[in-house]
């Protein structure tokens, strides 16, 4: 809180909106989404070395609920752990 005389809603912020910039200390550009940096590479790497490299078949697979998917995706996680 701010020790001032006047209560809090008689405090106004007055803002020059004609008053030009004088510099500019930095510019920041948003990060590239699609730009694989090095690190990120390495990281995905050691994740894949610590599961294993356990993986689950390829393709497009319909189930009449997801208990069925969820079933399924066990069985194949399991079965290939296995191997």
């Amino acid at each position: 809180m701010i020790n001032s005389p006047y209560p809090v809603t008689l405090q106004h912020r007055v803002v020059n909106i004609q008053e030009t910039i004088g510099k500019t200390v930095g510019r920041r550009s948003p990060p590239d989404p699609l730009r694989i940096y090095p690190n990120e590479i390495e990281n995905a790497k050691a994740w894949r070395r610590s599961f294993g490299g356990v993986r689950v078949p390829k393709g497009v697979f319909r189930f009449s609920s997801h208990e069925d998917a969820d079933e399924w995706l066990m069985k194949n996680l399991v079965e290939r752990a296995k191997i």
